[in-house]
């Protein structure tokens, strides 16, 4: 077992994209030395790369001639390039004594075995969060799901602390199911939005109609499934029973194929978990 890593390893970031980016600023804020920022060959890559390091004045190298002279090595690279990108960097330095870190959601700290059989102790660290392009989310409050090898959990906890996160231990025949729980928390929410602007086309509204006033509803929704839970928030003909309703919905649906077959798995789940009242009539209205 490697011996516990003293407090504010020096970190490198391998990947300056959307999470990488995010990150290295976070870091850097809870006081993180952040010592380089490895990209891949490409020019947007070696950009992004330059242009973070100057905000954390940090060095740029690439995968080819990366330095990684830190104690810990952070990748945030999509989950197909986890593994390649350890295969590429395996090789420059001794591993013995050092943390290495992925961030996939739905992948284990088994992708950095390379790594961990060169001495290493990895783990996988992963923050319920969603990362795009012109946002910067703060990660106070956020959950990150830890796995792996003792040693880089520990480090890795003691990360997330001082990044105002929270972690907790997900086990790794876990990490695909908590991976598609994220995906409904976020990118299928805003599937189920953008669903919904189609429909309102149908209504005689514009998509940027639709998304403005919109707005007032949804936030509502968030809001009031943070303090009342699911059952409080649960609104419209279904908690009410109405099947007529319910019904009314479904023709006018045939409009929008794909719409009318998300609102019939939404209204069959909130038959499963949510109260309501004329249950019997309504599965019928769903055609169950």
């Amino acid at each position: 077992m490697l011996p516990a890593m003293a407090a504010k390893p020096r970190i490198a970031i391998v990947g300056p994209g959307r999470l990488g980016r995010a990150l290295t600023l976070e870091l850097r804020q809870a006081g993180y030395t952040i010592s380089e920022i490895v990209s891949r060959n490409s020019a947007a890559s070696k950009r992004k790369a330059r242009v973070l390091a100057r905000k954390v004045e940090a060095s740029t190298s690439t995968r080819d001639n990366a330095h990684l002279d830190a104690d810990l090595i952070w990748f945030c690279v999509p989950d197909r390039e986890i593994a390649t990108a350890s295969r590429q960097l395996a090789s420059l330095v001794p591993w013995k004594k050092k943390i290495a870190l992925h961030s996939s959601g739905a992948l284990a700290s088994a992708e950095l075995n390379l790594l961990r059989r060169r001495g290493a102790a990895v783990a996988s660290v992963h923050p319920l969060m969603t990362f795009v392009s012109g946002s910067i989310p703060s990660l106070k409050g956020v959950p990150f799901a830890v796995e792996g090898d003792a040693t880089a959990v520990r480090t890795a906890r003691r990360i997330v602390r001082d990044l105002g996160g929270e972690a907790f231990t997900i086990r790794k025949q876990h990490k695909a199911a908590y991976h598609a729980w994220g995906a409904f928390a976020s990118p299928l929410l805003v599937a189920t939005l953008v669903t919904a602007e189609q429909l309102a086309r149908t209504a005689g509204l514009s998509v940027m109609e639709a998304r403005k006033k919109m707005l007032p509803i949804v936030k509502q929704t968030i809001a009031n499934y943070e303090a009342l839970g699911p059952a409080g928030a649960f609104s419209g003909p279904i908690v009410r029973g109405d099947a007529e309703i319910v019904g009314k919905h479904l023709r006018v649906l045939k409009k929008v194929p794909e719409a009318r077959d998300v609102y019939l798995a939404l209204a069959r789940a909130a038959l499963r978990y949510l109260p309501v009242r004329n249950r019997a009539k309504l599965k019928k209205a769903l055609e169950l």
